[in-house]
């Protein structure tokens, strides 16, 4: 026993210097600790900001588009007046119309370019002129190379004689109105003013008041 408490005191200081440096980690650890769970924690809370700030961003992106309508006529398997989301392309247009018909110039339509209301597009056959789609409607462009047709043509366009082709020139004309007026005109006559189109289903003033600048029934 004199033994032990003789090695003690001669190695005091050994075992004052191990308590002290075990104590001085204990705190060191516990000091230490927490800040990398709060440092995790920021990680995790700025990453979740992140993901909801870009959320937002997609939903702000797709709010903005809006529903128009595009009369598409021309070399496609269904010409009609289609209604379409604003943020669509002519592409997308195209193949809601069945895609191109065998014989359409498709060097001469860009389909990359952008949707607006109330746009024709008109897709040209091959071997069309590219300064018009036919003698009685003009084609411009819309700024990208896109051909438009546009609605005021010259001369009108008679719809006591013109036949399914050139009634689908006008805005708004799809190949079933088209077929409708062909079916009056065959069944009742020829139409006696242009306000008698008021006759055939599916045109209602508004659509009339359209037209009356591009058709005649002299």
């Amino acid at each position: 026993m004199e033994r032990i408490i003789e090695f003690i005191k001669e190695n005091l200081k050994l075992v004052i210097l191990s308590v002290v440096a075990l104590f001085a980690g204990g705190i060191f650890y516990f000091v230490s600790h927490p800040k990398s769970a709060d440092n995790a924690l920021s990680a995790t809370m700025l990453s979740s900001v992140s993901t909801d700030k870009t959320s937002v961003s997609t939903s702000n992106h797709f709010s903005k588009a809006t529903e128009i309508e595009v009369d598409l006529k021309g070399a496609v398997v269904k010409p009609n007046v289609y209604n379409v989301s604003s943020d669509m392309r002519v592409d997308d247009l195209i193949k809601l119309a069945g895609g191109f018909t065998t014989n359409a110039d498709q060097n001469q339509v860009n389909l990359a370019a952008k949707l607006k209301d109330e746009e024709v597009v008109y897709v040209p056959q091959k071997g069309e002129m590219a300064s018009g789609a036919s003698a009685d409607n003009s084609v411009s462009t819309d700024g990208v190379g896109n051909s438009l047709t546009t609605t005021s043509q010259t001369p009108k366009v008679n719809i006591n004689t013109a036949d399914l082709t050139q009634l689908q020139t006008l805005n708004g004309i799809g190949q079933k109105k088209a077929q409708d007026i062909i079916d009056y005109r065959t069944q009742n006559g020829n139409f006696q003013s242009v306000e008698d189109l008021g006759n055939v289903p599916g045109f209602g003033d508004k659509t009339i008041a359209k037209l009356k600048d591009s058709i005649c029934v002299d």
